[in-house]
């Protein structure tokens, strides 16, 4: 891709800042627009890899396993917060593991003696674990070494944007008023922040459509405990009475977890919508907009592969132009 073709990209959640990334390292000249960098969504994930709950299925394969090749090779530098990590997902009830699972490494059925009390099944596995605030910090300097610009304003349209030829939209819920998509909705997560105890791995536990969530990561010195998936829900308020039971839910599993000092909650608004949205559309003034968002809560899982194929998008609009 040319340097001379400029390409504003809305939005600098994960999305938003892998596709910066992705574009600015092909060449493109980049420039960032968001009201929040980087995007505080993003910032309250756990985050660990695992395509959950979204669609089309055989688009989101595609997408997790591309993010899946990336994050192994950037868990090689300490400094992108992105961390190989084993650690268990178990059932109350015996579920059958998810098909993404048995590909990971060390994956094997948990013994009887490995699950908590009240799981009936589980499953070990390594998994890249994400330090959130870390990653996306890693992810500013990698566009900035690319040449990409940052810009931190609120947009009323995509026409505020100025003049380009290519935007993408990775904007995440806030696609539900610039676009208009008005089958976007928010899915509020909330995460307890603590000192970590001592913990190494990761235990999450599947919940299936619950509200109420039971996982924690350990990211070195601290834990981030989980959660919550309130549907329609998109307010950023501490919930105090939610936030109590993160924690009697995760200490009910891990007990070195009573004594953690709690450091911080982090709230995020999930984007969601029944199909993640990864496709251009031309405006009416020629500009072509290319969107990518609705990701839900696995944003992290499928930003690399869905970031590169936003800008193969970018690329064939360019390619089509006299």
């Amino acid at each position: 891709m040319k340097r001379e073709v400029r390409v504003v990209v809305v939005g600098a959640g994960v999305a938003g800042l892998t596709t910066a990334v992705v574009l600015a390292e092909a060449g493109a000249s980049v420039h960032v627009i968001a009201e929040q960098v980087p995007g505080v969504t993003s910032l309250a994930a756990g985050a660990m890899w695992g395509p959950y709950l979204v669609e089309p299925k055989d688009k989101v394969d595609q997408w997790g396993q591309r993010s899946l090749e990336i994050f192994r090779r950037l868990a090689e530098d300490p400094s992108t917060g992105v961390r190989l990590t084993k650690g268990i997902e178990a059932s109350r009830t015996a579920q059958a593991p998810p098909d993404w699972a048995s590909i990971l490494p060390g994956f094997r059925p948990c013994e009887p003696a490995e699950l908590p009390a009240g799981f009936s099944a589980g499953y070990r596995f390594t998994v890249p674990l994400i330090d959130m605030p870390t990653y996306l910090a890693y992810l500013l300097r990698r566009l900035d070494a690319a040449g990409g610009t940052v810009e931190r304003r609120r947009l009323a349209s995509f026409a505020d944007a100025g003049p380009a030829p290519v935007i993408v939209n990775c904007t995440g819920l806030g696609a539900q008023e610039l676009v208009p998509d008005h089958d976007l909705r928010p899915i509020r997560g909330q995460h307890v922040v603590v000192t970590n105890p001592g913990l190494t791995e990761f235990f999450s536990e599947d919940t299936g459509l619950s509200q109420d969530l039971l996982c924690f990561y350990p990211h070195g010195d601290t834990v981030v405990l989980g959660g919550t998936a309130i549907d329609g829900e998109g307010s950023l308020a501490p919930d105090e009475k939610a936030a109590a039971g993160i924690l009697a839910r995760c200490v009910e599993v891990e007990p070195r977890l009573a004594k953690a000092r709690v450091l911080e909650h982090r709230l995020g608004a999930r984007p969601t919508r029944a199909m993640v949205r990864v496709e251009a559309e031309r405006a009416e003034d020629g500009t072509v907009v290319v969107h990518n968002y609705g990701h839900g809560g696995t944003g992290v899982t499928l930003s690399w592969g869905c970031a590169e194929e936003a800008a193969s998008l970018v690329a064939a609009d360019r390619a089509d132009r006299p």
